[in-house]
């Protein structure tokens, strides 16, 4: 019995963290384009690179924050995907992404909103949608 309740308690912590972090979407960029367009948010891209040690950090360090979490998932439709694979590669060329971690928001037409490079505190990047959050507001 011992044995069930720490592995019931072990799932419940576990299915807890995993809602304090960034959720991340699935699906194609049109797919993400069509979610933010019915939900009425912004798009948050992650663009990065696997290679990409600042990109590793924030992953590991930052979207996996509560505060983050909290503010992107209620803000934004989140999207990440890796530039140079698939769609990442012409994803890459459109919105001229040279640089890794490179965060985009754009509206649901792919308009770009604001645009950030470079691993931060998780205080500064929540601050940094704050900021998206305003350009939108703003057009």
């Amino acid at each position: 019995m011992k044995k069930y309740v720490i592995s019931f308690a072990f799932t419940l912590f576990a299915l807890t963290a995993a809602h304090a972090q960034i959720e991340f979407s699935k699906g194609t960029f049109s797919d993400i384009k069509a979610k933010a367009a019915e939900e009425n948010k912004i798009i948050f891209v992650d663009a990065y690179a696997v290679w990409c040690g600042p990109c590793r950090w924030m992953e590991a360090n930052v979207f996996t924050k509560k505060e983050v979490g909290d503010f992107y998932n209620e803000h934004f439709i989140n999207y990440k995907f890796d530039m140079e694979k698939g769609e990442g590669k012409d994803f890459a060329r459109k919105y001229t992404i040279r640089n890794y971690p490179t965060y985009l928001f754009l509206d649901a037409e792919g308009n770009l909103i604001h645009r950030a490079i470079g691993s931060r505190s998780a205080e500064e990047f929540v601050k940094l949608g704050k900021t998206a959050v305003g350009k939108a507001g703003n057009k």
